[in-house]
């Protein structure tokens, strides 16, 4: 009776770790073919923002399109300089007549380059 063999659930510890192994493996595969597709976009170069007209820095001279009222189509340009540059605004200092100056917030839609000014005037 002694020599009665038992038997160990050895085949589905073996099962299971060839498994756990597979999805690894195969979670370690997806994500090299995801980085392999995700390179060449990583690559591609972003466009020049110097190049870009409505592109704007601190310090540059631009013409502020200024509507008195939002109802009114007489737009006035005022020559401005830009102080701050913010993801969605930028801050303008516009001189008055008595050498004094005020700062602005507006929308960059709002501003021209003065540069694209002279070149249309020539």
């Amino acid at each position: 009776m002694l020599e009665q063999q038992i038997d160990c659930p050895i085949k589905p510890k073996t099962s299971a770790m060839i498994m756990k192994l597979f999805q690894i493996t195969l979670v370690v595969l997806v994500l090299l073919i995801n980085l392999a597709v995700a390179f060449p976009s990583w690559a591609e170069s972003t466009p020049s923002l110097t190049n870009n007209p409505n592109y704007f820095q601190v310090g540059q001279k631009v013409i502020w399109l200024y509507k008195p009222r939002t109802d009114s189509s007489d737009v006035q340009r005022i020559p401005a300089e830009i102080i701050k540059l913010s993801s969605k605004q930028v801050q303008i200092k516009v001189y008055k007549h008595n050498n004094e100056f005020v700062n602005r917030w507006v929308n960059p839609n709002k501003l021209e380059n003065s540069t694209k000014v002279k070149e249309s005037a020539l």
